[in-house]
C-alpha cells in the first residue's frame, strides 16, 4: 500500500517537474525554435509523465507544460500572459493534445498490465491442470496451489489444512469476497484481517480441508486475483477427490 502511495506521489511530482526542466531546456532556443515545434516537444514530455503515472499525473502534466509554454516560450516572456493570437492558439492546442494524449497513454499502459495480469492468471491455472492431468498427487497439486497463492496474494505466507474446522477464522469465499461469520454478527473486510484467514477446499460437494493465508498488513489484493485464487482451491479440491481421500462432510 506504502508503496503504491511512493509511486503515485512520485508521478505527481514528475508531473509538475519534467515539464518545467524542458521548458528551461528550451528557453535558450526559443527564438529560433517555432512555437509549434516547442509545444510538440512538451508534449512528449507529457506522455512520458503519463506513461508512468496515473490520469491525474498525465491531467496535470498537461497543465504543467502549458503553463510553462506560456510562461517560458511566448512573449512577453517570463509572465503568464501571451500577447499574439497565434500563440495563444498553439498554447490552448498544446493543452487539449496533452490531456487527450496523456490519457490514451495511460489507458494503453493499464490496458498491458491487465494482459499481462490474465496471462499470468491463465498460467497458474494451467499449471494445476497440467499436473492433475500428468497423474500427479493430489499433495504436488496442493502444494503447487499453495505457492501460487502466496505469490498471487502477495501473502506472508500459507499453509494447507487436511480436514479440520478449528477456529472461526475470516474466509475468502467463491465471489472473492472476504468475510467473517460470527453469532449475531456478520464482517465483510476491505483489507486484510489480523491473523490467518481460510481458503476452504471442496471437491465434489466434499470438504477437504483449508489453505491457511497469512498476509502482510495492506488492503486486499483485486477482485480478479483473489477469484483466481478461489479457481486454484477448487482445482485442488478436485484433484483431491478424485484421488479419493478421505474427506469431512
Amino acid at each position: 500500500m506504502s508503496g503504491y502511495r511512493l509511486h503515485d506521489t512520485a508521478a505527481l511530482l514528475a508531473a509538475l517537474v519534467v515539464p518545467l526542466l524542458v521548458a528551461l531546456a528550451l528557453v535558450p532556443f526559443r527564438t529560433d525554435l517555432s512555437a509549434t515545434n516547442a509545444a510538440l516537444i512538451l508534449v512528449v514530455a507529457v506522455v512520458a509523465v503519463a506513461a508512468l503515472g496515473t490520469r491525474v499525473a498525465g491531467a496535470l502534466a498537461a497543465l504543467s507544460a502549458a503553463a510553462w509554454f506560456d510562461f517560458f516560450l511566448t512573449e512577453p516572456y517570463q509572465r503568464f500572459l501571451i500577447a499574439g493570437r497565434d500563440d495563444i492558439e498553439t498554447a490552448v492546442l498544446l493543452l487539449v493534445v496533452a490531456l487527450v494524449v496523456s490519457q490514451l497513454a495511460v489507458h494503453a499502459r493499464r490496458l498491458r498490465r491487465t494482459v499481462i495480469t490474465d496471462a499470468a492468471h491463465l498460467s497458474s491455472l494451467q499449471g494445476t491442470a497440467r499436473l492433475t492431468e500428468d497423474g500427479r498427487s493430489p499433495e504436488a497439486v496442493v502444494e503447487y496451489v499453495r505457492r501460487e497463492l502466496v505469490s498471487l496474494l502477495g501473502l506472508r505466507g500459507c499453509r494447507f489444512e487436511y480436514g479440520t474446522l478449528m477456529g472461526n477464522l475470516p474466509r475468502l469465499q467463491h465471489d472473492g469476497g472476504l468475510w467473517l461469520h460470527r453469532p449475531g454478527r456478520v464482517t465483510e473486510y476491505a483489507g486484510w484481517p489480523d491473523g490467518e484467514t481460510e481458503l476452504r477446499v471442496v471437491g465434489g460437494g466434499h470438504y477437504y480441508g483449508r489453505f491457511l493465508l497469512d498476509p502482510l498488513p495492506g488492503p486486499l489484493p483485486p477482485e480478479q486475483d483473489r477469484l483466481v485464487a478461489v479457481a486454484l482451491a477448487a482445482q485442488a479440491g478436485s484433484a483431491l477427490d478424485t484421488a479419493g481421500l478421505s474427506h469431512q462432510g
